[in-house]
């Protein structure tokens, strides 16, 4: 039986960029940074207090998704004091905090261009 996600995978053109933004501004961890071929590293970052890790890698070929909206919704225990947090960071919201029936989310992105929602319960 499938037991949970892994990692998911953002894709980037300029890892230690998109390593830089995601230590300092997210607040990720670094897990692994080693070298991967073709001059990309893999790097594997985790989420404090979260299982899921996050990998700054672009397979081969993948290369037009990056700067896209993407797929992954980030969890908060508060979209509002997060937003507030990672603003004062420099990240760039799209959407601030915005309340809908289902919780509370507001839309981010990082130096690449992708696009990540963060969502509450």
């Amino acid at each position: 039986m499938i037991k949970a996600v892994k990692f998911v995978s953002i894709p980037v053109k300029d890892q230690d960029q998109a390593l830089d933004f995601y230590i300092k501004k997210a607040g990720f961890q670094i897990l692994t940074d080693q070298p991967f071929g073709g001059g990309q590293r893999w790097i594997e970052l985790s989420i404090p207090g979260g299982e899921t890790r996050v990998v700054l890698f672009t397979p081969p070929g993948h290369e037009k998704f990056i700067g896209t909206f993407s797929n992954i919704t980030f969890l908060a225990d508060s979209v509002e004091k997060t937003y507030d947090e990672m603003s004062a960071r420099g990240v760039e919201f799209q959407q601030p905090p915005k309340k809908e029936p289902w919780g509370t989310s507001a839309m981010f992105k990082d130096p690449e261009g992708n696009v990540f929602l963060l969502s509450s319960r």
